[in-house]
Order: structure tokens, then C-alpha cells, then sequence
């Protein structure tokens, strides 16, 4: 575990390096279409994977690319980490986030949110706020995004009993279109609050689109179904992948989000 140590800091330290210089290599896209600010995100997540790989021994795996629609759509995606809010857009010609309000305060990294189109959401705002979401949301849609959502509204630990917001069933129904779901264990190897980098292979499945138009239940019952299902199969792989690596699968936040 000392060198798993070891090769999380060393990895840390290179990461927000890395972060630092493309943020300052970013600053003429302010004066660009969004598609340049993109392009250079794009680079930091494929830096990020070198570093991941090369550093800490995580591989990654992109299974049923050729499942994503072309044009419009809704991305369901399971969220146990940081990793995927800047890895996930790269495979999506405009990709938009529903992001906690509180992003967009950070100085610097605040403005290229603004400035590519992610949508701000107030966890504490009353309807009326939620509904100028909802419409955002549609919007951006329907001029031809891809608006990538995590049902969940929150990091979930890998094993977590599932916490799907029917609010996100809403959003699905306002746009219109196809529903791409995605599985993950991204948690096992770069888990939320701490720096650790655990060695194994992260792997990313995106799953059978769902059709436009489903009734909400329906909808939320079979989206969830999809990702929990694959997702748990994902973490059981990954955990005896680990047992073998390090002889132990290491421990994890429990259930609660």
C-alpha cells in the first residue's frame, strides 16, 4: 500500500500541474467558439489517462461506443467519481452538464463552464428554479446537444444502494429524445474524498439506448435497471481484479451518498 501511496501523490501532483498549463493554454478560447475550450478539456482527459496509466497501473476500458446516437440525446450516466465529468464529454460532438450551482463560483474554472454551456443547478431552489432548468435543459437539447446527467445527483460509493431522482425522468420527458445509459466503476479506482489512486482496470460500458417517449415510471424503473445491473457487474470484476493486484479489494465510504 506505501507505493500505491506513493504513486497516487506523484500522480496528484502531475494531474493539477497538468491542469494549471492547459488552463492557462485555454485562456485564448474565451475569444473562440466553445468547441476550442472543448478541444483543450479533451486534452486534459487524455493527459489524465497517460498519467493514470503509466503512474498508478489503472487501464481503461470504453466498451459499446458504437451504441452512441448520433445528434441529439440524453446521457445517463452512473457517477461514483470525479473521473467521469471530464472524461465522459470527449465522446460527444456538444456535450452539457447539469453541474451544482457552487462550479460555477470557482474562480477561473467557473468561467469555462459558463462559457461551454453547462447548466448551473441549485440543489435548495424552490420549483420555479428547477422548471427554468428543465426548460435550459430542453433547450440545449433540442438545438442539438447531448446533455449529460447523473441520475443520482451525487457521488455514490461502489456498492451503494441506488438513489435515482424522479426529476431527471422529467428532464428526459421535457426533451424528446433517446436515452443513452452508462455503467462505470470508476469509483474503485479513483474514489471520492480521498487522493488514492488504486491500481486495475476502470472500465466504461455504455449500455442499449432507451426510445423518446416512454411514460416516466417506466422510464426511471428501466433506466436505473440498466445501470445498476451493469454497474454491479462491472465493480464485482473490478474488486477480484484488485484482490489479485494488491491482495485485498481496499475499502470504501459506506452506502450512504
Amino acid at each position: 500500500m506505501f507505493l500505491i501511496f506513493l504513486r497516487s501523490l506523484l500522480f496528484n501532483v502531475l494531474f493539477y500541474a497538468v491542469l494549471v498549463c492547459l488552463a492557462i493554454v485555454a485562456l485564448p478560447t474565451f475569444a473562440l467558439p466553445p468547441r476550442a475550450m472543448l478541444t483543450v478539456a479533451q486534452w486534459w482527459a487524455k493527459a489524465t489517462l497517460f498519467l493514470m496509466r503509466v503512474i498508478c497501473n489503472i487501464k481503461v476500458e470504453f466498451r459499446g461506443q458504437e451504441k452512441i446516437p448520433a445528434g441529439p440525446l440524453v446521457i445517463a450516466a452512473k457517477h461514483q467519481s470525479f473521473w467521469e465529468t471530464f472524461v465522459l464529454p470527449g465522446f460527444f460532438n456538444r456535450p452539457i452538464f447539469i453541474l451544482k450551482r457552487q462550479l460555477m463560483q470557482i474562480p477561473v474554472f467557473g468561467q469555462f463552464l459558463v462559457k461551454t454551456g453547462m447548466i448551473a443547478i441549485d440543489r435548495k431552489a424552490g420549483v420555479k428554479a428547477l422548471l427554468d432548468m428543465t426548460r435550459r435543459a430542453r433547450d440545449a437539447v433540442r438545438a442539438g446537444g447531448q446533455l449529460v446527467i447523473f441520475p443520482e445527483g451525487t457521488r455514490r460509493a461502489p456498492g451503494a444502494a441506488p438513489d435515482y431522482k424522479t426529476g431527471f425522468a422529467q428532464i428526459y420527458s421535457s426533451c424528446g429524445v433517446r436515452c443513452l445509459p452508462i455503467a462505470l466503476n470508476s469509483g474503485l479506482f479513483w474514489p471520492r474524498r480521498t487522493f488514492m489512486r488504486y491500481p486495475g482496470t476502470l472500465v466504461v460500458e455504455f449500455l442499449d439506448p432507451l426510445p423518446s417517449g416512454l411514460p416516466k415510471d417506466e422510464f426511471l424503473s428501466r433506466v436505473q435497471t440498466a445501470i445498476e445491473d451493469a454497474t454491479a457487474r462491472l465493480v464485482e470484476a473490478g474488486r477480484k481484479e484488485q484482490e489479485q493486484l494488491i491482495g485485498s479489494s481496499p475499502s470504501y465510504a459506506p452506502s450512504q451518498s
